[in-house]
């Protein structure tokens, strides 16, 4: 038999003489988990099978939640630790949600986010620019570009999709950790179209150092250093057609660095394809051509291989294998996800095939 408290009793009360409104809220624990083994030559005697986190996704936990407060609109919140699922270690022990911790609303006016978040670039574009969202050793804009990857501080605005077209808008505004100072220390915009088969999303972006080292997370490629006072900009182009069970791919990238030890800026062009052999099998072929716009020569290029299986709608096993060639001083490697690559002699050569196992909670 259930019992009623005098409070609850008191309350029920209170609620017949004057309306009640109870806000509808949910939470929910997720997480990705990808371990896996990796073999790598890197030229000679430079070789080596390694156990290694994240080959294909960064292997992280979180939690994310909604409210509904009436109108139309939702409170939102998510919260979110990367980690190694090789030693349990966290990417970075002094914080206590490294890879996301944000606040914001939404609503028929579109989406609005405060704090640690991904950006625009990250957490949209890539999705447009190859099959693998550019991840794994296989995708060569995974190991030629680099890219402001979240952003401390980040006020974001995402608007509704409108006959297929939406756009995503993100500033981070400096503080005493960015070397003091205020304003903006970085900005994003992305635009994406989807109608049918077609996906094409472009983006923008520009971050000042010291506001860029310290503010979330960001790659730089080729052993590239920023120095005070660099700013890095990027430009990413992607698009994909989808013929069948068959997908093309085609995406373009292009990346400054000012003030380094050599001034770096360079384009990446990539052509891909990708095959739904059945729901469960898909298989991907990316090829890549980074050019050296400083005039120095240092080019290279890669072709990469990614064979995924889908045990189950949580579980996925894959293989990504590549080979990368470096010219003159370039020093690409192939790196995965959540891991580098081995070091690289200057216009050495890089192979590598990679094994792993996904499961996503």
């Amino acid at each position: 038999m259930n019992r009623l408290t005098p409070l609850a009793c008191a309350a029920g009360l209170f609620c017949a003489s004057v309306p009640c409104v109870f806000a509808q809220s949910a939470v929910t624990l997720y997480g990705v988990i990808d371990n896996g083994l990796v073999y790598q030559n890197s030229g000679g005697n430079n070789s080596a099978i390694r156990a290694v986190p994240g080959g294909l996704f960064s292997t992280r936990y979180g939690f994310k939640g909604s409210e509904d407060i009436g109108g139309g609109l939702h409170v939102n919140f998510q919260l979110e630790q990367a980690f190694s699922g090789q030693t349990g270690a966290a990417t970075d022990p002094t914080k206590a949600f490294n890879r996301l911790a944000f606040v914001g609303m939404s609503g028929g006016f579109g989406e609005v986010r405060f704090g640690l978040q991904n950006t625009p670039q990250y957490d949209v574009l890539q999705a447009a620019m190859d099959p693998s969202w550019v991840k794994s050793i296989a995708s060569p804009m995974n190991n030629f570009n680099g890219l402001i990857i979240r952003a401390n501080n980040g006020i974001s605005y995402y608007t509704p999709t409108v006959g297929g077209l939406n756009a995503k808008f993100m500033v981070a505004l400096r503080d005493s950790s960015t070397g003091g100072g205020s304003g903006i220390g970085f900005y994003n915009v992305v635009v994406q179209y989807i109608n049918g088969p077609l996906n094409v999303a472009a983006g923008y972006e520009r971050g000042d150092e010291p506001a860029v080292g310290a503010g979330g997370s960001y790659s730089l490629t080729g052993g590239a250093a920023a120095g005070p006072g660099a700013v890095f900009t990027v430009f990413n182009a992607g698009a994909s057609y989808a013929i069948g069970d068959d997908r093309i791919w085609l995406a373009y990238h292009t990346e400054k660095l000012t003030n380094t030890p050599k001034y770096m800026q360079h384009d990446v062009y990539q052509l891909s394809d990708s095959y739904q052999f059945d729901p469960a099998t898909l298989f991907s072929v990316m090829y890549g051509y980074v050019h050296d716009r400083t005039g120095a020569g240092n080019n290279a290029q890669q072709v990469g291989v990614l064979l995924e299986y889908a045990l189950s709608k949580s579980t996925e096993l894959y293989t990504a294998m590549a080979f990368l060639q470096n010219k003159n001083q370039a020093k690409y490697t192939l790196s995965g996800t959540a891991y580098s690559g081995l070091i690289v002699a200057a216009g050495a050569d890089s192979r590598g095939i990679g094994i792993g196992l996904v499961h996503k909670f």
